[in-house]
């Protein structure tokens, strides 16, 4: 069993994560940005330490506490998503310079990339990054190409994508749980008249495991997709919204989807399907949760929740 530093240990994933972890027998400590979360941390059963991403020589004590190091915290501020994103790969410099030399696992979050066109997207794929022309890789994260470049100086470094829609019990304001307020708010849930718009999903449980998997026994400079279902249309996903919000579905054009969405736009606008078999094989992961028509359907967890 290993000691194992968090960052973002009370997030969405986070928290699912911890427990994971500490149901496998390990010593977490998770990084505590306010009392609220020091005292989540402590009741989950993990010791807290104080720091948050804005201040990168606050995660240095974890990390080098660590065997294990898992970064999930990410500042959720879609205004500036470049300011956030630079700020994630300071943050990931600082606990790889930490590391650098131990031999010690790193276990860094980005995302599938996002593309356009209909392949189907694999571990393989580089990762984008941030543009400032609004273009379908302006919501990606500088966070794969920092990490990455630590596993050639004495780090055990992997990278877990999770998908843009990882859902199940606690989601708030994730993707997910946007898509569904967004539709709430509306009156209607809507779907772009432009082809399929496949994406891809996890369910939270799934994708907590596939951490706990990386940081157990992640390769050296691998990519693994945390992806549960790999083509589900956003048509799919309105109508599903649709019957479990009790609204009509409505096809929009592709000129409406910014007024309509938001920043979710650039989501919902593109044909971006992904595969999880290279980590499938590699960890022996398996999907085992609901998926996320299910969660979405009349019953099911979003609709339980109110």
């Amino acid at each position: 069993m290993a000691k194992v530093f968090v960052t973002g240990g009370t997030g969405f994933i986070g928290k699912a994560a911890v427990a994971e972890l500490l149901g496998a027998g390990h010593e977490v400590m998770g990084l505590a940005r306010t009392d609220e979360s020091a005292k989540a941390l402590e009741k989950a059963g993990a010791t807290a330490m104080a720091g948050n991403l804005e201040d990168p020589p606050s995660l240095r004590p974890g990390a080098l506490w660590a065997e294990v190091v898992i970064h999930l915290a990410f500042v959720h501020d879609f205004s500036d998503y470049g300011k956030v994103a630079a700020i994630d790969k300071l943050a990931i410099e600082a606990m790889g310079e930490a590391l650098e030399g131990t031999g010690r696992v790193l276990v860094v979050t980005s995302g599938v990339p996002i593309a356009d066109g209909g392949r189907v997207l694999t571990e393989r794929d580089a990762s984008d990054q941030v543009k400032p022309d609004g273009s379908p890789s302006g919501l990606q994260r500088l966070s794969e190409s920092a990490a990455l470049a630590f596993a050639d100086r004495g780090v055990r470094l992997s990278v877990v994508r999770p998908p843009r829609l990882v859902h199940g019990e606690g989601d708030k304001n994730g993707i997910t749980a946007w898509l569904v307020n967004v539709a709430r708010e509306k009156g209607f849930s809507a779907y772009l008249d432009r082809g399929p718009c496949r994406t891809q999903a996890v369910h939270l449980l799934d994708a907590a495991r596939l951490f706990r998997l990386a940081a157990e026994r992640g390769e050296k400079g691998a990519v693994y997709q945390a992806v549960g279902e790999g083509q589900i249309s956003f048509r799919e996903i309105a109508q599903a919204l649709a019957e479990g919000l009790k609204v009509p579905a409505r096809a929009i054009p592709p000129e409406e989807a910014q007024a309509h969405f938001g920043f979710l736009a650039q989501i919902v606008g593109v044909d971006n399907p992904a595969s999880s078999e290279i980590t499938q094989k590699a960890l022996g992961w398996r999907p085992e949760g609901p998926g996320l028509l299910e969660d979405l359907a009349p019953g099911g967890w979003y609709f339980r929740a109110g």
